[in-house]
C-alpha cells in the first residue's frame, strides 16, 4: 500500500506536470519533474518505496530509453510486492514505449505479460486496452 502522503503528492505532481505539458511550460514541467525524481529517490528501497511512484515517474520521462528503464524498476517493485493492478498497468505503459521505439517483440512480451496480471484485476478498460494492442500487434 502507497504511503498517503507520498500518493498525494505524486498525484498533485502529475497533475500539474500534465497541465505544464499542455501550456508548454517547459521550465515549470522540468522543476515538476525533478520533485517527482527526488520523492522516488528518497523513498527508494525505504518502507515508503512504491511502483506508483516510479511508474508516474516514466510516465513523465521524455527520453523513450529512459523511460523503459523505469518502467522496469517499476515493474521489479510491483512484482515483488505482488500488485496485479501496478504490474499490468506498468507492462502496458512499458509495451507502447517500445511500440514507439520500434521493439514490437519485446512489446508484444510486456503485453502478454500485463495480460497475465490483469486476469486478477478489476478495471475492464485495462484489460481490454490490452487485449486489444496486442491483437493489433499479433
Amino acid at each position: 500500500m502507497i504511503n498517503t502522503k507520498i500518493y498525494k503528492a505524486v498525484y498533485s505532481l502529475s497533475e500539474k506536470l500534465m497541465a505544464a505539458a499542455e501550456q508548454e511550460n517547459r521550465e515549470l514541467f522540468d522543476s515538476l519533474y525533478a520533485e517527482l525524481e527526488a520523492i522516488c529517490i528518497e523513498n527508494e528501497n525505504t518502507a515508503k518505496d512504491h511502483p506508483e511512484q516510479w511508474e508516474t515517474l516514466a510516465d513523465f520521462t521524455e527520453e523513450l530509453e529512459d523511460a523503459v528503464v523505469i518502467y522496469e524498476k517499476a515493474l521489479v517493485k510491483a512484482k515483488e510486492a505482488n500488485s496485479k493492478d501496478h504490474m499490468s498497468s506498468i507492462a502496458f505503459s512499458m509495451a507502447k514505449v517500445k511500440i514507439d521505439l520500434g521493439q514490437t517483440v519485446d512489446a508484444i512480451k510486456n503485453l502478454k505479460e500485463a495480460k497475465i496480471s490483469a486476469n486478477k484485476i478489476e478495471d475492464n478498460e485495462l484489460k481490454a486496452e490490452i487485449d486489444d494492442l496486442l491483437e493489433e500487434l499479433s
